[in-house]
């Protein structure tokens, strides 16, 4: 999920602020049949509110999930590294070393996805946990195989599909020291090394596959901001890093995923589609954006902060170029594609994995003096869930998370018609709760505003496919509570409670027993 600074990351446009839906978010009712029945003030919604063949299921990644970072042959990650050197940068100074330990629990987890009616579960592999120093030199680990094999055949078993995500921000740490990850082009052979063994060993059953999770995090987060690993920034950024260029890491580093997914895409293509018969795809993350008032500049910095959250990966795709608003102001510090690898790139996807969480007010700034080159200014946007000391809407726990339905909407028919309509999965949408430690289990079972956050962002789904939006499945964030990066076990996204402090046991919250009443067939 993403990590958003209000007031300082870009993304926004007021394209399609025409497109209104009433807002949906209302005070929470009493327990879940009331959202399932539409008695607590929306209207009923379940999987018959939704086209034949439609596929529901949940979200997870390696890192978050799956622990065992010492066994079964796995080599270190940034975020290993990350963890145990920042421990400060963690708000509770936790690590994913256990995390919520999927790598044994799995059958129980995937028992749990089964139990509720669901369709699917998007994980992604830990690039080391298959090649434990990121590239073929040192061996595939055939430990890390057999785990990632286990749980797609228990999945199967249980009738739900895998959707599988190739990197989930967990780059290894064997090439970050090699030669700086993603900073350097050699990244892109090891990437697409990796990628290959995956077709290899998994493909024969797994026929959806992610590239890359959210790009724009991890180059903004990881390379601008320095809040997320490998922690590099300019010295005067908030994240007082040892090392970095907030000005020009991001986009290198993200003009690399651009190019080390789409070499991956034709490899797939070309080796593997035709026997195999799945479908290869990318998941982006945008929040919506709202001008910050009726004015032309407003309208404008709504449209730069899209193009700089959502256009800096969707432009390439579909047009073979970064957006004009990015060329413009970002000049000779933004990468350009060749003209092979602009073919390359366009059109580079079957579906397009969307993330959406949130909405912000968009208002324009002024250009800057030059000093100080960042990405998390150069859009001239500022953006904050505030105006005049109004929230756009309810704040959920993590401080960039403020609950806004309709922007998902309007977002699905921005990318709709700027885009050409693409075959998307929402690949996440959730919502966090506080990690409240005073409170019994029973009462934090009890999540009433995370039910009417689903049954909003449903509906608003809906209204969007009645649209044209040709969106083919949706995955709820999260399965499970979870290590959630820098928030460390501050905060819970799961649909399902991990009691932290008794084995890890799982137990579902009201939600989980909202969705298996709207997953009954």
């Amino acid at each position: 999920m993403p990590q958003l600074r209000a007031g300082s990351r870009s993304a926004g446009a007021a394209a399609m602020l025409g497109l209104v839906l009433p807002l949906l978010f209302l005070a929470a009712a009493s327990n879940a049949a009331d959202y399932y029945n539409g008695t607590g003030g929306q209207p009923p919604i379940s999987r018959r509110s939704f086209p034949e063949g439609f596929i529901f299921g949940t979200a997870s990644s390696a890192y978050q999930y799956e622990g065992g970072a010492m066994e079964g042959g796995r080599g270190p990650s940034i975020w290993d590294t990350f963890t145990h050197q920042h421990p400060d940068k963690i708000a509770d100074r936790s690590n994913g070393d256990v995390a919520v330990d999927s790598y044994h629990l799995y059958k129980e987890d995937v028992r749990i996805m089964k139990d509720m009616g669901m369709d699917a579960y998007r994980f992604s592999i830990s690039w080391t946990r298959i090649l434990p120093n990121g590239s073929l030199s040192g061996g595939v680990n055939r430990e890390g195989v057999e785990y990632y094999n286990n749980l797609i055949d228990e999945l199967l078993l249980k009738g739900v599909q895998p959707f599988v995500t190739l990197f989930h921000w967990d780059s290894p740490q064997g090439l970050e020291d090699k030669y700086l990850g993603f900073l350097s082009p050699n990244i892109i052979n090891d990437y697409k090394d990796y990628a290959e063994v995956c077709f290899k060993e998994f493909g024969d059953r797994v026929k959806h596959w992610i590239t890359f999770n959210e790009p724009w995090t991890f180059c903004s987060s990881g390379y601008a901001s320095g809040a997320f690993a490998p922690g590099r920034c300019s010295p005067w950024e908030q994240g007082k890093c040892s090392a970095g260029d907030s000005g020009t890491e991001p986009y290198t580093v993200c003009h690399h995923q651009i190019l080390a997914h789409a070499e991956t895409v034709q490899l797939y293509k070309e080796k593997y589609q035709a026997v195999q018969k799945g479908i290869i795809g990318i998941t982006l993350v945008s929040h919506w954006f709202v001008p910050f008032s009726r004015s032309k500049a407003n309208d404008d910095a709504a449209r730069r902060a899209i193009d700089f959250m959502l256009g800096w990966f969707m432009d390439p795709l579909t047009r073979g170029e970064y957006p004009l608003s990015m060329r413009a102001l970002v000049g000779n510090r933004l990468p350009q594609f060749t003209k092979e690898q602009s073919e390359l790139v366009k059109g580079a996807f079957d579906f397009i994995g969307l993330n959406y969480y949130t909405t912000n007010y968009a208002d324009s700034l002024p250009p800057s003096n030059g000093l100080n080159a960042s990405y998390d200014t150069d859009a001239r946007a500022n953006l904050t869930g505030f105006r005049n000391g109004v929230p756009i809407g309810p704040q959920a726990a993590s401080s960039w998370l403020f609950i806004y339905p309709r922007g998902f909407r309007e977002l699905l028919l921005y990318v709709k018609e700027t885009y050409g309509n693409p075959t998307i999965y929402i690949t996440e949408n959730g919502v966090d709760e506080f990690n409240n430690k005073s409170l019994s289990l029973q009462e934090a079972l009890k999540d009433d505003t995370r039910i009417e956050f689903y049954h909003a962002h449903l509906l608003a789904l809906q209204s969007a496919i009645r649209d044209g939006a040709n969106v083919k499945g949706y995955f709820a964030w999260s399965l499970l509570d979870n290590f959630e990066w820098v928030n460390g076990y501050t905060v819970r996204f799961g649909i399902n409670f991990v009691d932290y402090t008794d084995g890890l046991k799982r137990y579902p919250k009201s939600s989980a027993h909202w969705f298996t009443e709207f997953l009954k067939k």
